[in-house]
């Protein structure tokens, strides 16, 4: 298992990060410790959270019962020392979180103290912002995104006020480094200029979907991610699933994602049929798992921090896990390429 540095940190992650939020809702207690417990003991020290957690569905019954699901697992393991643990402070919409209310530096204070309450941990290891109060384009929202409608005279002094709340929070001990999640180019470089500007917290890394369907990252994104260090934490490298070939003609496969989530955040659309196809036939052509070959092909990526993978069943994960074994050769990589260039963006 490689290894590698957030950002500009001396924290040290596995290429492979666990996942989380199906615990609580598609996975029970016992099921998350497993996959903690064997994720660990395979080389993966990165887990991955959110105070929004679990998804599977997203409900005020269940948010916030992954995160204490973790803190179960400390608090029982001792195993903190051997973790480094991220979690996410939710943005504005969901009226069961602080009533809907955007992220205001009152908001991160509290939402930093609750999860080290429901984590049972001194300190958070990188604590992200999942959403940005102006709106942004992931999630299928690039069909109408339209960043004219945002208000140019809040934007910057809304960033400004929850990095110094952040910045604050690492004074205290509380977190180690910040992060962003769902995020532009542009927003990630004005924190980046804030905090140069007012000796505040550089970003380390950006956490955003990347899958052999959803390539957005390639471009402009990589660029800053090279020249400022900022590495990408890719959520979704199965693009919810997707790329497993399970979904393929129609099918839902009974407790899938697929049957809880309906069209999984829009990516169940007849667009991808084509393309994930063809990375399910490139995959069975040289012997390799769909799953593994959509996480090695994320972790070829040169500005990958780490890929987020998730599972339900123990078999999921060892596939998940063992694709960082993989190298994927050049005619593979090849073909890959020949593919997107067919298909550049089906979801």
């Amino acid at each position: 298992m490689r290894h590698t540095k957030l950002g500009r940190t001396d924290i040290d992650v596995s290429q492979i990060c666990l996942g989380t939020m199906t615990w609580g809702s598609q996975n029970t207690q016992d099921e998350a410790f497993a996959q903690m417990d064997y994720a660990l003991d395979h080389g993966v020290n990165f887990f991955d959270t959110a105070e929004l957690y679990p998804t599977t569905p997203l409900s005020a019954e269940t948010y916030t019962l992954t995160e204490s699901i973790i803190g179960n697992w400390i608090a029982t393991g001792g195993k903190r020392d051997k973790i480094v643990l991220a979690t996410k402070i939710a943005g504005s919409g969901r009226p069961y979180i602080r009533e809907g209310q955007p992220i205001t530096a009152k908001a991160v204070h509290q939402a930093v103290d609750a999860s080290l309450a429901r984590l049972k941990t001194d300190y958070i290891d990188l604590f992200q912002i999942h959403w940005p109060n102006r709106g942004h384009y992931h999630f299928r929202q690039a069909w109408n995104y339209d960043p004219t409608k945002q208000d140019r005279s809040t934007a910057v002094s809304d960033m400004a006020e929850k990095l110094e709340a952040l910045g604050e929070c690492v004074k205290a001990g509380k977190i180690r480094a910040i992060g962003l999640s769902n995020e532009t180019t542009w927003g990630t470089q004005k924190f980046l200029s804030l905090a140069e500007e007012r000796g505040l917290p550089r970003v380390a890394t950006v956490q955003n979907e990347y899958n052999l369907l959803y390539r957005t990252h390639d471009l402009d994104m990589a660029e800053l991610s090279y020249h400022e260090d900022v590495g990408l934490l890719a959520y979704s490298p199965l693009a919810g699933g997707i790329l497993s070939g399970k979904y393929l003609d129609g099918r839902k496969p009974a407790g899938s994602r697929g049957t809880i989530n309906g069209d999984i955040g829009g990516r169940l659309a007849p667009q991808q049929q084509a393309p994930t196809q063809a990375y399910v036939d490139l995959a069975h052509a040289h012997g390799i798992d769909p799953s593994a070959l959509a996480i090695a092909f994320c972790l070829t990526r040169p500005f990958m921090a780490a890929a987020i993978i998730g599972a339900t069943t123990m078999e999921q994960l060892k596939v998940n896990i063992g694709a960082a074994d993989i190298v994927l050769s050049d005619e593979i990589l090849k073909e890959i390429a020949r593919i997107h260039r067919d298909y550049p963006m089906p979801i």
